[in-house]
Order: C-alpha cells, then structure tokens, then sequence
C-alpha cells in the first residue's frame, strides 16, 4: 500500500471515534467464500412483493424486496440517535441483498459508466464488498445502473436503511443485544476477520428479510447530510438532506471497530469526499 493510500485510510478513520488501535490487526485470513445461489433475474412484467429475491440484470446486483411497516428509529441511549421515534415506512422497497461488490462496480467501468478503479487493499475482489469510493461516486454507479436498468436504483436513507437492518426486531441487532462469537465482522467479535479486513459477502447468517453483513463487516453510505440528532428530521422515511452536507451519515459498523457501532440504531458521519477501506455501500431499487 502506498503512502498516499494509507493518508486516505487514516483521515477516514479519524471521522470517528477511533477503536483505540491504529491499524488492522493480524494477518488477512483466506478462507474460500460460501457459494449461495444468486437471486433470480426478473421476469418481464413480474410483480415485487415483499420477500422477494430479483435482479435486474445478469451484472445487477441482488435486491429483496422489504415490506411496509412502522419501527422505533433511533434510541434511548445516545444523543445522536435521539428522540427515539416512530417511523412509518409508507411504500415497500427492494435493498441490496449484499454490500455491492467489485464485480458490480467492475460492470460499470466495463460499461463507461464509471472511471475510478476502486483499491481492493490486497484483499482480493472475488465476492468482495467494493471499497475505497466516495459518496459522489456511488451516485454516480447508481445513476448509472437507473440509466441502464430503467429502473430507480439510488443509496438508502438512514431511515430505509434502519429499518431494513432491524427487520422488525427491537434490540441492537436483528438477533438480540449482544454479539456472540463469529456472528458479526467486527473488532474482538470472534470472526476470522475480526479487526483484520472485510469478509466475503454471505459469510454470516442473513437477518430475517433476507439481507446480508447489516451488521458489520463494513460501513456504508447512505444519503443523507450528517445532523447531530433527530431534533427536527423530517417525519417521512425520506433522506434529510439539510445542514452539514460535507458530512455524510454511515451505517451498520465494520470490522475495524468494536460491536457497539454496529447496532441498528448506530449512526456515524464520515466526510463525503474521503474513501476508506472499510466503507462500502448497497442501493436501494425503488418499486413502482
């Protein structure tokens, strides 16, 4: 890794509370990603009712449909994730299944829609979270993938993406509130790739809606500009995108920190134009 790539790693991490450690720990484990049989593609004229698996296009990434509802966003616990509220998700929507992948951006590259060529960090891109973009450039692949789907791909917002990582469960992770061993990619949790690096996509257990690493592994963008709390967000799941814009909100934890920010409830800010290795993100495909 150059300097220059580790100037960038460092100054993204600092957006955060530091993990009270500088660097990754230990060597990269090689461990053989698990095979799950792809989601199937889309049928002309097919109906997307919550539950199902599709993509859009043999390079698409894989989407699951999330129902309507009503959830408690947020907590009691943490000024930026107060006042713990009620929120109404009005309309169902299609998540990615997965982080996004170097495969999947690679389409967009192969296909002139995209032009940075995102640092793997020697880790390999084989069913790997693609890392090291800017919150610009993955607007650009999704409105890259709309262009050439015709359909409505954009980044989540907080609100889309809490609900779908807490798939109607009401503790900090889908499955209760504390992380046993290897049931999260996060520092000290266990896993092979505990305070190390990204896993490969698929390789803990989904939550209930069918929805991969919500939890973990890394970091992802969402759309909306960083507010310090909920005071005076919109009442809509829509994204908020007032005040601090520079700044945009992440979601989910990685490997590089400890389990607490991976709640479902955990926001975090990162700098919009500043790429990490343990950032990455998944879309949200609109349902018409």
């Amino acid at each position: 890794m150059n300097f220059r790539h580790l100037s960038f790693c460092v100054f993204a991490a600092v957006m955060l509370v530091m993990p009270g450690m500088g660097h990754a720990q230990g060597v990269y484990p090689w461990i053989e990603p698990v095979t799950i049989p792809a989601a199937p593609l889309i049928e002309p004229g097919q109906q997307l009712k919550p539950g199902a698996m599709f993509r859009d296009c043999e390079t698409c990434p894989e989407m699951v449909v999330v129902p309507p509802g009503i959830f408690m966003m947020g907590s009691k616990k943490h000024k930026s994730e107060k006042p713990h509220r009620i929120m109404r998700i009005r309309k169902a929507f299609a998540i990615g299944r997965f982080e996004t992948t170097h495969e999947h951006w690679q389409a967009c590259i192969d296909a002139g829609g995209c032009t940075h060529e995102p640092h793997d960090h020697k880790w390999g891109k084989n069913r790997m979270p693609v890392i090291n973009v800017s919150h610009k450039m993955v607007r650009g692949f999704a409105d890259w993938l709309s262009k050439s789907t015709g359909q409505t791909y954009r980044l989540p917002s907080e609100a889309e993406w809490e609900y779908a990582a807490r798939a109607g469960s009401k503790g900090n992770y889908w499955f209760g509130d504390i992380v046993g061993d290897n049931e999260v990619n996060c520092r000290k949790c266990g896993a092979p790739w505990s305070g190390i690096g990204n896993a490969p996509i698929g390789s803990f257990k989904p939550n209930p809606w069918g929805l991969y690493d919500m939890h973990g592994n890394a970091f992802e963008w969402v759309q909306d500009c960083w507010q310090p709390n909920y005071q005076s967000a919109p009442k809509s799941s829509r994204a908020w995108e007032d005040g601090e814009c520079q700044f945009r909100v992440i979601r989910g934890g990685s490997w590089y920190y400890y389990s607490r920010m991976s709640r479902s409830a955990n926001r975090q800010k990162n700098a919009g134009a500043v790429k990490s290795y343990w950032l990455s993100f998944r879309l949200v495909r609109e349902i018409k």
